[in-house]
């Protein structure tokens, strides 16, 4: 897989009764075509996909003026096919990214605003964390059904054994030298010592998401925030040298499972897996009641954990954006956001839905996730147009600390490359919409 709106006056959206006025003249007894509008998503788990299609059609249903059509585009080739229909001029109304692109894409111009599309209640119920990936400019420009969780799954056993203390949120996290411990305490009854899952068995953005949040633990980052015009001296001082050097030395201690047959914590091999709220069901069908869900460790500035997944944006060209925003208006019902939820595991993106949720709310199993997300303990990746760039090159350095290379020159040569390109695209500054 960053972010405030503050009173900026709400236009409430009327039901689609008097789409026929909005739509210019399109009566569902003249014989008029309908206006079609077109929603692009990502092609994410079958059940999303169900479910989407399910709601879309039940939308559909209730205009005679207007038919949403629906394209799935496949997640490896999303940008790619949003940066080629922009060059056509061809965006669909309404479409769905994943967050970190929204800045791209607002700079660009190639999304509006939303807060005056939307009904103030939907606005007052969403995460911290959804406001806080949508927002850019003092504008609100995404908004997304779910958000996402990342943290550490154990087995109670385990740690039982070695008479680890079990923390009982994120301000309770191990610090990095208690983790140390548990891991060499781990290790020393195993019979490989590899006792962690970091998930090396996946690839791309998924390093940005899950191993930003230590440099942000340990003080630094992947660019400066407060301009976002400078990565040198935030994404490689010490601070961030020295984190990144404790993962590595994770690996080369032989504290890692290589995990290339993903089963490295449901096989039993491993006794902690550092991974998102994705894999919740098939670990907890592994392990049952001894599935703990646990806060990263803390590299000394408190516990910090990715955020964002994917929002909906409506396209600049759409014609009818009214429209295109009551759908995402429509997706944001408590029923709606619970059943997406119930078919993908994700946390709920309006803090009525976690309420109801008996995974997220109160006192369920993975109520860790939503506590992080509304408490400020998770932190957006960058909210810049530069993003793009940012994650290519901290997954570049990622993969060369892995493989044992220099820490330091690898983290130099991703902050000059980042501000390389900023400075080639004159800070990217923000042009009003």
């Amino acid at each position: 897989m960053a972010i405030c709106v503050t009173g900026l006056p709400i236009l409430a959206v009327s039901g689609l009764l008097g789409l026929s006025v909005l739509l210019g003249g399109c009566d569902r007894h003249s014989g008029a075509e309908q206006a079609v509008l077109h929603v692009w998503a990502h092609a994410g788990q079958e059940a999303e996909r169900r479910v989407l299609q399910a709601q879309l059609e039940r939308f559909n249903q209730q205009s005679d003026e207007t038919q949403l059509k629906l394209t799935f585009i496949p997640e490896r080739d999303y940008n790619a096919q949003v940066q080629a229909a922009a060059l056509a001029g061809d965006l669909p109304d309404l479409l769905e990214f994943d967050g970190p692109y929204l800045y791209n894409y607002i700079w660009q111009q190639h999304l509006i605003p939303l807060e005056d599309l939307l009904p103030r209640a939907l606005l007052n119920d969403l995460l911290p964390s959804i406001v806080a990936q949508g927002s850019y400019a003092g504008h609100l420009y995404s908004v997304g059904v779910y958000d996402s969780g990342l943290g550490l799954y154990a087995r109670q056993s385990a740690l039982k054994q070695i008479g680890a203390r079990i923390p009982a949120s994120a301000g309770d996290a191990w610090s990095i030298d208690e983790f140390n411990q548990i891991l060499g305490k781990l290790a020393a009854r195993d019979s490989d010592q590899a006792v962690l899952d970091i998930k090396l068995n996946y690839t791309g953005e998924w390093y940005t998401y899950g191993f930003s949040p230590l440099l942000q633990s340990a003080g630094a980052d992947l660019i400066e925030r407060r301009s976002y015009r400078v990565s040198v001296g935030t994404i490689n001082n010490a601070a961030a040298v020295s984190a990144m050097q404790q993962l590595q030395s994770w690996i080369q201690q032989g504290y890692v499972d290589p995990n290339l047959d993903d089963a490295a914590f449901t096989g039993g091999r491993v006794a902690m897996s550092w991974v998102g709220h994705w894999e919740y069901e098939r670990y907890r069908n592994a392990h049952k009641a001894d599935l703990l869900v646990l806060p990263l460790p803390d590299f000394g500035q408190g516990s910090r954990t990715g955020q964002g997944s994917w929002n909906w944006g409506i396209s600049r060209g759409s014609r009818h954006p009214q429209v295109a925003a009551q759908f995402i208006e429509f997706l944001m019902r408590t029923d709606e956001v619970l059943a997406m939820c119930d078919a993908n595991g994700a946390v709920p993106g309006i803090k009525s839905a976690v309420q109801q949720s008996t995974l997220y709310g109160g006192q369920g199993p993975l109520a860790l996730f939503a506590a992080q997300l509304t408490h400020g303990v998770s932190v957006p990746r960058p909210k810049t147009p530069a993003y793009p760039v940012i994650t290519t090159e901290f997954q570049n350095a990622f993969q060369q600390i892995r493989n044992g290379g220099d820490v330091q020159q690898a983290l130099n040569a991703a902050a000059q490359k980042i501000d390389q390109d900023i400075l080639d695209n004159q800070g990217y500054p923000f042009i009003e919409q």
